[in-house]
């Protein structure tokens, strides 16, 4: 599960928190993941990704791969060019794979 943005450890003086896509908090869950740990890590004040950070094209890839499905050959053409989910950035991330 996941969301477009986190949220921010802090508070801006208003009710409830700003948007945060520096670190935030995604769950895998099914037979292709591993099970029970945490990979990566924020810094002391949970607002940036330090550690095994994890871009959402490669969060994409992961989940394709996981589906059975091969990310580099998923192109759709648009105005005359391809485009992938994925981008040309996109890499599986095999860590948290079972």
């Amino acid at each position: 599960m996941d969301r477009e943005f986190g949220r921010a450890p802090t508070s801006e003086g208003k009710k409830g928190r700003d948007h945060d896509h520096y670190g935030f908090t995604c769950w895998m869950a099914g037979g292709a993941v591993k099970p029970g740990f945490s990979y990566g890590a924020t810094d002391e004040f949970g607002l940036t990704a330090v550690e095994n950070r994890v871009h959402v094209h490669d969060l994409h890839a992961t989940l394709l791969h996981a589906m059975g499905l091969d990310h580099k050959r998923l192109t759709y053409r648009y105005s005359g060019r391809d485009f992938r989910l994925t981008d040309v950035h996109g890499n599986v991330v095999h860590d948290v794979l079972a």
